[in-house]
């Protein structure tokens, strides 16, 4: 047996870490940084926490604070102007998957030419890039610590992904605390696509005994704990152990890659703005119902994994995953797709679009139709 399973981020895990952030650039020899982040995490008062523990560090600060759900290339662009003109050698980036992606894209930029898009792909970045400290304010994405950049082209109206080790954050500080001003539907739906990193990387047909460990367990945490940390958001416990699972998922899934899910997802997003994770948990169910099919001894594991009540009749208990996500995510308050605004005469156009979609690829069930992604559609419509 021989496997790859890459890992590179310091990680300063737990309530309070954040304290470390000043000693974690002066040991980079920072001296012009860019802050990165959305206005949101303005609002909640994070950004000040961060910027005062940055201040300690006695570096130049530059602020980016324009970064919008699914960034794009041109918004990718636009901050790389502002970081090369201020000279920064160093990136901290606070928020979610939008924000961590956008300070991984600028720092690519910052060692390598643009346009940003020609880097679509896996391993395409050639020059080694700057320091980035990742902050996360979300349990959901793990961009903090994959090697994973998702970005919006609006010319071609697609999300696309660029993969390459060197994009991967040095440094991680995940301070839960970070986490508790998220409102309840943000927390469900940045929860929920932690859950579909989980069961996407446990069934891809990409997925090693290395990834598969770190799958099992992210879902185990993560489903045991997102009910309350949407119910009640106070429970540092659970935003703690949610944290927890989104790191540990996050390690499974930037190996072993994801599938179908996140090829609509992506497409949802591409030509609706629809936020990412929302757009996962509206279509997980389905999916998973579909994929059980082709992989129905992995589903039973997943199943065991959050105690489902496994009965040893494999045609029956393949779809026990499924039915558990439906009642979760209508637990959870998960939009459906026409509560979203999707039309079903947007149905035809986004199907097409799936197809196209590289993280088909990965999928456990190969040879997707058109037929069965309007399937797919119409049950999460």
């Amino acid at each position: 047996m021989s496997y790859n399973f890459f890992v590179k981020s310091d990680i300063e895990f737990g309530r309070g870490a954040a304290e470390k952030l000043p000693q974690i650039i002066k040991s980079h020899g920072m001296k012009n940084v860019m802050v990165i982040y959305d206005q949101g995490v303005k609002a909640a008062g994070i950004s000040e926490k961060v910027l005062e523990q940055v201040k300690l560090a006695d570096v130049n600060i530059t602020v980016f604070d324009k970064v919008l759900p699914n960034p794009s290339n041109e918004l990718v662009e636009e901050a790389a102007v502002i970081a090369k003109d201020a000279k920064v050698d160093g990136f901290v980036a606070v928020g979610g998957g939008s924000s961590i992606d956008l300070a991984k894209a600028v720092n690519v930029l910052m060692t390598n030419p643009g346009p940003i898009g020609q880097y679509g792909g896996i391993g395409n970045v050639k020059n080694a890039v700057y320091p980035l400290i990742a902050i996360p304010t979300t349990a959901g994405t793990s961009s903090e610590i994959t090697n994973v950049v998702a970005l919006i082209d609006t010319q071609a109206v697609c999300k696309y992904v660029i993969i390459d080790n060197k994009l991967t954050a040095t440094n991680v500080i995940a301070d839960p605390e970070f986490t508790k001003t998220m409102p309840p539907s943000v927390t469900a739906a940045t929860g929920m696509d932690a859950i579909t990193h989980a069961v996407e990387s446990y069934i891809s047909n990409m997925a090693t005994p290395l990834t598969e460990y770190n799958s099992l367990k992210g879902l185990q945490i993560l489903y045991n704990n997102i009910r309350t940390a949407v119910h009640n958001g106070s429970d540092m416990d659970a935003r703690e152990q949610m944290m927890l699972g989104c790191v540990i998922t996050g390690f499974g899934f930037s190996n072993a890659n994801l599938g179908l899910v996140h090829g609509i997802a992506h497409t949802l997003s591409a030509h609706f703005g629809l936020a990412h994770g929302m757009a996962n948990a509206t279509v997980l169910p389905y999916v998973m119902e579909f994929n059980a099919e082709s992989c129905p001894e992995k589903m039973v594991d997943l199943a065991k994994a959050i105690d489902l009540p496994v009965s040893g009749d494999l045609d029956k208990d393949k779809y026990l995953l499924a039915d558990a996500l439906k009642a979760l995510t209508k637990d959870l308050g998960i939009k459906t797709l026409s509560e979203q605004g999707i039309s079903e005469s947007d149905f035809d156009m986004l199907a097409e679009d799936v197809l196209k979609e590289p993280v088909l690829g990965f999928n456990p069930r190969q040879n997707v139709t058109k037929e069965q992604v309007l399937d797919i559609l119409k049950k999460a419509f």
